[in-house]
């Protein structure tokens, strides 16, 4: 009798994981992908090792080093995220694996949380490594232990890669049986396989080359590609990943009659791509963001001789940029096979609503923090900042540059090395600078970088949900570990200026500042107060601040500071803090008329 759930993508794959045998799970948090792992440390009776590693590099070799013994792992983490774990990536390709091992990264098409839109089956043609692409919850859960048992018989790890409407849509979850997977780790030595010197790397690359047409025979049958011949029709539609459940609801709203073909596993099927050029004359082919399915297409068609025409990103027939849905392949479709088609547009309200860009939440330290960094730097001072909540300073002026994970300090010395004479200020949260932050201040110390590192310190992961990170003594299940001393750890990098202050302390953190600017040489300042959120998780309550209408002037310097909990009253002409207050003390500190005092009890 089989069981159903109602559940997350994210947590569905994670459910993949354990039906597949999984015993070794490592990762880092990055949306659309942190859910995985949070849901596999949540588990209370669980048979496998689960952990947040300090970045993706690092999550990368550790489920690698777990693969080699024979065990299935699996690392997780977002797109952007294999930028960092590129270096072992590629090499482990040519390494290959005994135990099966799978690489989730999950794409966020149309940035909702990330800095680009790469798409990660790029990845999968540079290393080589298959790549599996789930159209569907139930898909993505279902692929996990096919992957596991496909990466063990081709001893390869296999890409897996849903994207933010899989890994964050929902729906009902048709579970499978839980595999008994018992494997005693055992390391066997092989210098020639494991040890990727020159001498070794170039006999494994030809082995690499060699195992494709066995990985592409495989995933030419597998289930995941599926392909319906219409032999009435002279026209096909080629889709992949989620976009080909747009693409197949586009053709049955339109009573399209066509070939279709689906592909959710890469390299592409060649041999089913070449059954449809042999019936169809037009191929449009719809995917979400790269032309991979189409390149390659017109590849083929090449090698093979073949009339048929391939639309798709080229023409402009399919958007390049951020999410299909099925208005946008009714209409791609309709421009490709020449059928009129009435895609209504998305009416405009007729209400003027207000401008709401993101913001960071009532009472957030990290706004404390900007408001002492821009008083004591100047508006003209450089900011060079990261990844992470803390990037929402740039409505306060002081994010002046947002690159990648840990950048924020390594560019700022390439400002200050430049010749930049204003003083330069970066920011950097906790879990980014043990993520790849750590390097950029020893080599800020190192070359003599004459700038201020602020560490915005909140106690957590907090823009991915809230994981834990090595300062805070926890790890990733809840098991207390040894908590690094930040302080301690910058001064052992070499770091002479080293000061922690409570961003509440609003005087004091201007001080400190003070302090950071005037010193010769790289400063870290560290900014230690629990994120908002977290705390009140925690059970912290403090007294809410109100409005003395009687002292107000109506001078907007606390509506300035951004806090969604002050308003100000365009009748009484004098602000209003509302029930969102948590009590963080920061708009009576820079208030200069005493207007906002505690609520009496």
């Amino acid at each position: 009798m089989s069981t159903r759930e109602y559940m997350l993508g994210n947590v569905a794959i994670a459910r993949g994981i354990v039906e597949g045998g999984g015993k070794v799970i490592s990762g880092y948090p990055g949306t659309p992908s942190s859910e995985i792992v949070d849901t596999l440390s949540a588990m209370k009776e669980r048979d496998f090792y689960v952990e947040w590693s300090v970045n993706e590099k690092v999550a990368m070799e550790v489920a690698a080093g777990a693969a080699m013994t024979g065990v299935r792992s699996v690392v997780t983490m977002k797109h952007v995220g294999l930028n960092v774990a590129a270096d072992p990536l590629m090499t482990l390709a040519y390494m290959g694996v005994k135990g099966g091992m799978i690489i989730i990264v999950a794409d966020d098409p149309a940035c909702h949380s990330s800095q680009n839109e790469q798409d990660t089956r790029r990845y999968s043609e540079f290393s080589l490594m298959p790549c599996l692409d789930p159209s569907t919850p139930q898909e993505a859960k279902d692929m996990i232990p096919y992957a596991f048992e496909f990466s063990e018989k081709f001893e390869i790890p296999v890409i897996f890669r849903p994207t933010t409407r899989i890994s964050h849509g929902k729906s009902e979850i048709e579970l499978g049986t839980i595999t008994d997977h018992k494997v005693e780790a055992k390391f066997e030595k092989d210098t020639s396989r494991w040890v990727m010197v020159p001498s070794n790397a170039v006999i494994r690359h030809p082995h690499l080359l060699e195992i494709q047409k066995g990985i592409m025979e495989e995933l030419e049958s597998s289930p995941w590609n599926e392909l319906t011949i219409n032999e009435s029709s002279k026209i096909g539609v080629i889709a992949s990943g989620l976009a080909s459940v747009y693409a197949k609801e586009a053709m049955e709203n339109l009573g399209l009659e066509a070939s279709f073909l689906k592909i959710g596993a890469y390299p592409v099927p060649e041999g089913l791509i070449k059954k449809m050029f042999e019936q169809c004359e037009t191929v449009l082919v719809i995917e979400e963001l790269e032309p991979i399915v189409e390149d390659r297409c017109k590849v083929i068609a090449k090698d093979i001789d073949s009339p048929v025409k391939i639309l798709g990103k080229t023409g402009g027939y399919v958007p390049r940029v951020s999410e299909l849905n099925i208005d946008k392949c009714v209409k791609a479709m309709g421009e490709a096979f020449g059928i009129e088609v009435d895609v209504p547009e998305i009416a405009e309200p007729e209400l003027e609503l207000p401008p709401r860009p993101p913001a960071l939440c009532a009472g957030c330290s990290h706004r404390a923090t900007y408001h002492a960094m821009l008083k004591t730097f100047g508006k003209k001072a450089v900011f060079p900042s990261d990844i992470g909540c803390y990037t929402l300073g740039v409505q306060n002026g002081t994010v002046d540059t947002t690159l990648c994970m840990g950048g924020s300090i390594t560019v700022a010395s390439g400002i200050y090395n430049a010749g930049e004479k204003q003083p330069i200020c970066c920011s950097i949260g906790d879990s980014t600078f043990f993520h790849t932050g750590i390097n950029g201040l020893l080599n800020a110390v190192y070359n003599k970088s004459n700038i201020t590192i602020t560490i915005l310190d909140n106690r957590i992961t907090a823009m991915t949900g809230h994981q834990p990170n090595p300062g805070m003594g926890f790890t990733s299940t809840g098991e207390p570990t040894k908590e690094i001393d930040m302080e301690l750890l910058c001064r052992g990098l070499g770091t002479e200026f080293v000061e922690t202050v409570d961003p509440y302390d609003v005087k004091a953190t201007e001080e400190v500042f003070k302090r950071a600017k005037d010193f010769e040489g790289p400063a870290v300042v560290i900014t230690r107060q629990a994120c908002v959120i977290h705390a009140r998780r925690a059970g912290v309550r403090r007294v809410p601040f109100q409005v003395d209408t009687e002292k107000c002037i109506g001078c907007r310097m606390c509506v300035n500071l951004g806090c969604p909990a002050i308003e100000f009253d365009k009748e009484t002409k004098k602000a209003h803090i509302n029930a969102m207050c948590t009590g963080c003390g920061l708009c009576s500190a820079t208030c200069k008329f005493d207007a906002i005092v505690e609520v009496q009890k």
